[in-house]
């Protein structure tokens, strides 16, 4: 059993993340957690948790169990809010406590989700009016999410690409894609200097480059006209 957490004695930095899991969740996702701690190695005024509909154990898809810091009704308020994706998204995009939770926080944090989370973000309406991506590739005969969120949320502009930025609204691509989502984070959020040297510790900048090459952001101003990737 892995308990992921921070020093709360921490709780005053100057950028918060919360994440947030839930029985299901793909581990991989978890990878978003990594990234933020090994930018903490950079800049100690980083500080993150894990958030759950309740604190303790939560069972992800391949078994193994994480111990959220929080619940959703104890959770502290954070700056940026990242929706972890998994076969769990299903459960959790019917679950009228996740999304009013969703609903509340969207008032004051910047709500972000990787892989399936879009999905979970699309349930809250919260896209509504809005271009969005999440997952696209699986394995036969599951259906691409992607393909799910045009078909059943069509208020959504549903786009391919590795995120889309609607500036308090974020969603990435699928699966290890939630690495290159992280890293967007922090260099939007921290400084681009900080997102570059955990991606280099990380040993990730060749394939951060060739993903940005490839499969570029989707960033979207204040007059929701596309503009150029930070830099």
């Amino acid at each position: 059993m892995l308990k992921c957490f921070i020093d709360n004695s921490a709780w005053g930095a100057v950028m918060k993340f919360g994440v947030y899991l839930y029985d299901g969740v793909e581990p991989i996702d978890l990878a978003t957690i990594g990234v933020l701690s090994m930018a903490k190695r950079i800049r100690a005024d980083i500080a993150f948790c894990t958030i759950a509909p309740q604190a303790g154990p939560v069972l992800l898809s391949n078994g193994l169990t994480v111990l959220a810091d929080h619940g959703r009704l104890d959770a502290p308020q954070v700056d940026v809010l990242i929706l972890t994706g998994g076969p769990g998204w299903v459960e959790q995009a019917q679950s009228q406590a996740t999304l009013e939770f969703l609903r509340r926080r969207a008032a004051d944090t910047v709500l972000a989700s990787v892989c399936t989370g879009g999905m979970i973000l699309a349930a809250s309406g919260l896209l509504d009016g809005h271009a969005a991506t999440t997952k696209r590739e699986v394995v036969a005969p599951e259906f691409p999410p992607i393909q799910t969120m045009r078909t059943k949320y069509p208020q959504i502009e549903v786009r391919e690409a590795c995120l889309v930025d609607n500036g308090t609204l974020i969603t990435g691509g699928g699966v290890s894609l939630c690495i290159d989502v992280t890293l967007y984070l922090l260099e939007r959020f921290v400084d681009a200097q900080t997102a570059a040297e955990t991606a280099r510790i990380m040993e990730y900048t060749r394939a951060r480059a060739a993903n940005l090459d490839g499969f570029a952001p989707i960033i979207f101003n204040a007059t929701n006209e596309p503009r150029n990737r930070l830099s």
